[in-house]
C-alpha cells in the first residue's frame, strides 16, 4: 500500500520537519520517517474497519426498528438489504483486518456517536435510498459496488472525519487522500471465493520500495549542499533565500531522486514533484518546480553529469521564469 507516491510525499514532509526542528541526527529522523509511513498503513486498516462499524450501527438501528414494528403490530418488516451486504460480511471476518484490530487495539468504539452520524449521512444519499427501494436480492458484485460508491460519496473528503482523524494522529493530516484511493482499490479487489483469507494490500509492495524510502531520504539530507548549489545556478538574479522554503525542500528531494536512482525516468520524477508542489506549496509553485527541474536536468545532461534523457519541449510549453517568493 505504501507506494512511491506516498514515500516521496513523506520524504518531503520529514525533510521539512528535519530542518524546522533544527535536527542534526539523521538516524533519528530516518526512524521518524518509517514510523510516519507505518502510521499511514494503520490508517488504511482503520478506514477499512470503519465500513464494518457503520454496518454494526445499521444493524442496531434495524433491530430497534424491527422490535418497534413487532410491538406496534405493523405488517411491514424493516428491510435488512443494507445490513446483509455480502462484501461487508467478508470484510468483517478478514483475517488480516482482525489481526490488525486485535494487535493495535484500534476500533471506532470510542467514536460511536460520530459513526452514527456517518451512517445517517449514508441513509440520506440517493445511492442508499435507491438501493433500499429495490426488492430483488443483490449479487455480491452489486453489494461491493454499493460500498465503493458510498465510500466515495460520504467518506472521501469528509471534513468532519478529517478533523477527527487529525485529533487521533498528527501523521494522518495529509495521508487521507492517498489512503482513500487504496481503500477504494481494495474494495474492487475483494472476491467472495477468498473468504476470510482475502489479501489486503501489503504495507510495502516489496523490500525495494522500503529501500527506496531510506535511500531517497538520506540522499536528500546528505546531498543538500550539492543540490542547493544546483538550484542556485538556475536562479537568474535571485538569491536562494527568496525561494519559498517548501519549494526548496521539494527541489532538493527531486534532485536527490534524479541523481540517486538512474532507473527512474526524469519525466516521472519531475511530474511527481510538480504534483506535490501544487498540493503543498504556493499556487504558482507547480510551474516553477517544473521549469527549474527541467532546466537543471538539461544542464546536467549536457555536462555529462546525468545519464538520462528528457523529451524536447514543445514550442507552446515554455517553462515559467518567475520565481515564487515566500
Amino acid at each position: 500500500m505504501i507506494n512511491r507516491e506516498l514515500i516521496r510525499l513523506k520524504v518531503v514532509q520529514m525533510t521539512y520537519a528535519y530542518y524546522q526542528n533544527g535536527s542534526n541526527k539523521l538516524d533519528v529522523a530516518e526512524k521518524e520517517l518509517f514510523f510516519s509511513l507505518s502510521k499511514a498503513y494503520d490508517l488504511y486498516m482503520y478506514m477499512l474497519e470503519l465500513m464494518v462499524d457503520i454496518t454494526r450501527i445499521a444493524e442496531r438501528s434495524l433491530n430497534t426498528a424491527t422490535q418497534r414494528a413487532a410491538r406496534l403490530g405493523e405488517k411491514e418488516v424493516p428491510s435488512a438489504r443494507f445490513v446483509n451486504n455480502q462484501f461487508i460480511a467478508q470484510l468483517r471476518v478478514n483475517r488480516q483486518l482482525q489481526e490488525f484490530v486485535e494487535g493495535q487495539k484500534k476500533t471506532w468504539a470510542d467514536d460511536e456517536e460520530f459513526v452514527r452520524r456517518l451512517y445517517k449521512q449514508i441513509t440520506e444519499t440517493e445511492t442508499y435510498q435507491e438501493w433500499m427501494r429495490e426488492t430483488a436480492l443483490p449479487s455480491y458484485d452489486e453489494d461491493r459496488e454499493l460500498w465503493r460508491r458510498l465510500y466515495k460519496e460520504v467518506i472521501v473528503e469528509n471534513e468532519d472525519l478529517d478533523q477527527l482523524l487529525e485529533e487521533k494522529s498528527l501523521y494522518w493530516n495529509d495521508d487521507r487522500f492517498i489512503v482513500d484511493t487504496f481503500v477504494m482499490k481494495s474494495i474492487k479487489r475483494f472476491d467472495p471465493r477468498h473468504g476470510a483469507n482475502q489479501e489486503l494490500l501489503p504495507e510495502y509492495r516489496d523490500d525495494e520500495d522500503r529501500e527506496f524510502a531510506r535511500r531517497l531520504f538520506r540522499a536528500t539530507l546528505l546531498g543538500a549542499d550539492n543540490n542547493k548549489a544546483l538550484i542556485s545556478q538556475s536562479l537568474h538574479n535571485w538569491e536562494l533565500e527568496r525561494v519559498a522554503f517548501m519549494d526548496l525542500i521539494i527541489l532538493q528531494t527531486a534532485l536527490a531522486e534524479m541523481l540517486t536512482f538512474p532507473q527512474i525516468p526524469l519525466t516521472v520524477t519531475i511530474n511527481e514533484y510538480v504534483d506535490i508542489a501544487k498540493y503543498y506549496s504556493t499556487p504558482r509553485s507547480g510551474g516553477y518546480i517544473n521549469g527549474t527541474l527541467d532546466a537543471i536536468a538539461r544542464r546536467l545532461i549536457q555536462e555529462g553529469k546525468l545519464k538520462k534523457s528528457l523529451p524536447e519541449p514543445r514550442s507552446n510549453e515554455r517553462a515559467e521564469e518567475e520565481t515564487p517568493e515566500e
